[in-house]
């Protein structure tokens, strides 16, 4: 799956608009929602709890356009509870964006 952060980046600069502390507080609050989310698929033993999370982080991404997550998160939909390699790659594509924020931050 080819990474592409610039719909995000450009969702949250048109909600940041020039304030760049606002810029990185609504970033951190993106991957720390999502990691959330990832959490608790990690620890799903059941259908429903499965669920429930790859629809919070499939929602997180649509409402961020954050495309590479919605499309992990609609593997994880599709797969059944515990699925590694669902798990696998969402923790790749959060992995990205982590790199993202961590070049964006350090200028």
């Amino acid at each position: 799956m080819a990474f592409n952060h610039g719909a995000l980046d450009a969702t949250l600069a048109a909600a940041a608009g020039d304030d760049a502390a606002l810029l990185r507080e609504l970033r951190a609050a993106f991957l720390a929602s999502a990691a959330k989310q990832l959490d608790l698929l990690k620890r799903a033993r059941c259908d429903g709890n499965w669920h429930v999370a790859a629809m919070r982080l499939k929602g997180l991404a649509a409402s961020f356009h954050a495309e590479d997550l919605l499309q992990a998160a609609e593997i994880a939909l599709h797969a059944a509870p515990g699925e590694p390699m669902a798990i696998r790659e969402i923790e790749a594509v959060l992995a990205r964006f982590n790199r993202a924020q961590n070049r964006t931050t350090r200028f």
